[in-house]
Parts: C-alpha cells; structure tokens; sequence
C-alpha cells in the first residue's frame, strides 16, 4: 500500500456516496411527478457500487452501473388534473419517500465517514513534513 493510497481509496468512496446522494436526491424530487395513464412514470434510480480489487486493500469503490425502478407507477383517482384520462386517473411514482429518506441518511453518513478520513489523513501527512523541518 503506497503512502498516498488512503486519499484516493476515501476520495473513491466520497464520489460513490456524491453519486448516491444525487440518486436520492432525485427520487425525492420527483415524488410527486404526475403523468398521464399511457406514459411511464418517473423511474427511481439506484447506484450499485462495487468494490475495485477487493480484498487487496487498494483501489476502492466505484459506482457499477446506475438501475432504474419500475415504470408501472400508481394510479391515483383525480379527475379535475389536467393530464387525467377519461376516467379521472393520473400516474403518480412509485416511490417511497420513508425509503428514500433512510438512503438519504444512509449515503450521508457515508460521505461524512469517508471526508472524515481524508481529512485526517491530510493532518497526519503534514505532521509528518512538519517533523522533517524540526
């Protein structure tokens, strides 16, 4: 393990959480999304991280591959919606905002650990030059 590979193993794991939190983010944002009955509902997106060189204690995380969820939505009665068909339905996501709120708070922990581990791994890198100039 070279001297500098915490930084980039941690700043890795930061960029997988920033990619998470922009996924929730975004599911939460869209919540709400109506659409007609014929189209697709907005789609929750998923970050799927995987391990680079797992076990070896080098290269990190990365983010695999984004998934989407389902299309179907749910179908909500409201006839006086401008985009209602003929029945008086919309679509509406299905997305549960008590999931997307624990993810939020999962992937904020995350970044926060990860950032917590850059920054004392700056603050030993440079107590050790400062210990080169005494």
């Amino acid at each position: 393990m070279a001297i500098f590979d915490t930084l980039g193993i941690s700043g890795s794991g930061l960029m997988v959480h920033r990619k998470w939190l922009d996924a929730v983010s975004d599911n939460i944002s869209n919540v709400n999304t109506v659409t007609r009955t014929n189209e697709d509902a907005f789609r929750e997106r998923f970050v799927v991280a995987q391990a680079v060189d797992y076990g070896s204690g080098e290269g990190g995380v990365r983010v695999a591959r984004a998934e989407f969820g389902s299309g179907e939505g749910r179908m909500v009665y409201q006839p006086d919606h401008p985009l209602a068909d003929e029945e008086g339905y919309v679509k509406y996501p299905d997305v549960d905002l008590g999931d997307q709120m624990t993810q939020l708070l999962m992937a904020q922990r995350g970044y926060q650990a990860n950032l917590a581990v850059v920054e004392r791994a700056t603050n030993m890198y440079q107590a050790a030059l400062q210990l080169g100039k005494g």
